[in-house]
């Protein structure tokens, strides 16, 4: 399954890790320097969550934290029924 966030259409970045050495010349070093360049990846921080569309149709969703933080999703609400023979006896 793609890591992509079916709202925002986050997917995996490439990037790099840079490995630096030495102390800065205003701390009173002569100076960093790059020793090592190390490739890597982004990846969007995607949850599955139950979201009620709009057409009220309700959907299990990969989709960004950052998503759901913004609110540009709406969880669909918990059920609130029993099932057949579960009721509770009084």
């Amino acid at each position: 399954m793609a890591r992509i966030c079916s709202i925002s259409g986050k997917r995996p970045a490439r990037g790099s890790i840079i490995w630096r050495s030495g102390k800065a010349k205003k701390k009173g070093g002569i100076g960093t320097h790059v020793t090592a360049i190390t490739k890597r990846w982004f990846r969007p921080n995607l949850q599955r969550v139950k979201v009620q569309l709009p057409n009220g149709e309700i959907k299990h969703l990969r989709v960004a934290a950052s998503v759901i933080k913004k609110g540009l999703v709406t969880k669909a609400p918990r059920r609130n029924w029993k099932k057949d023979g579960a009721e509770v006896a009084e």
